[in-house]
């Protein structure tokens, strides 16, 4: 909660709690009842239709997973909800989408290319809505969006594990500052 709390102050208000976190169906619940409407709160690392259903039930707007599940997409259209499916190469991209992802989120992009690889798969799927997570850092976010980025997805290099062992929420804060203010900018040009 104090993480959420510290990207609100910030002015980011989205937020995907991960199923890697612990209790994150609970957490989820939690960031709802307390920023309902203030906070768009997704689901990540989803790959099992019951627990789209869990996190929805908790008040989940939105399910991000790391791969391409097909019936995750389908609960999350059956429950109507904003689902963005893992994809990395062209097939998986492609069928992602061709599924029904709202955006693919493109993972792991700085592995495969960062903003280069992304600009290869604008190239025939112009129409996309392409997510680049895994990777993305205040030196490159610029980049993503000039490569066609719709959105960029930051993990731990915003939220980092030395940071919540430090309880350092200010610093999370600070840095989710720049991040949208980056991103901002990018999106300006």
């Amino acid at each position: 909660m104090a993480v959420v709390e510290a990207l609100v102050q910030a002015g980011l208000t989205v937020a995907e709690i991960t199923m890697t976190v612990p209790n994150a169906i609970d957490a989820i619940a939690s960031v709802e009842k307390r920023f309902g409407g203030e906070v768009l709160v997704g689901a990540g690392t989803v790959t099992d239709a019951e627990t789209v259903r869990r996190a929805v039930d908790a008040g989940a707007e939105f399910i991000v997973s790391p791969c391409l599940v097909p019936e995750v997409i389908d609960a999350a259209r059956r429950a109507e909800v904003a689902v963005l499916p893992g994809a990395l190469t062209p097939t998986e991209v492609f069928q992602a989408f061709r599924l029904g992802g709202d955006m693919v989120k493109v993972f792991p992009a700085q592995s495969v290319g960062g903003a280069a690889y992304l600009r290869a798969l604008r190239g025939p799927f112009p129409d996309i809505p392409f997510v680049p997570t895994g990777g993305v850092t205040l030196d490159n976010v610029r980049e993503m969006f000039d490569a066609g980025a719709a959105a960029v997805g930051v993990g731990s290099e915003l939220v980092s594990k030395d940071a919540l062992a430090r309880r350092d929420y200010a610093a999370i804060g600070k840095l989710a500052g720049q991040f949208l203010a980056a991103a901002r900018k990018a999106r300006e040009r």
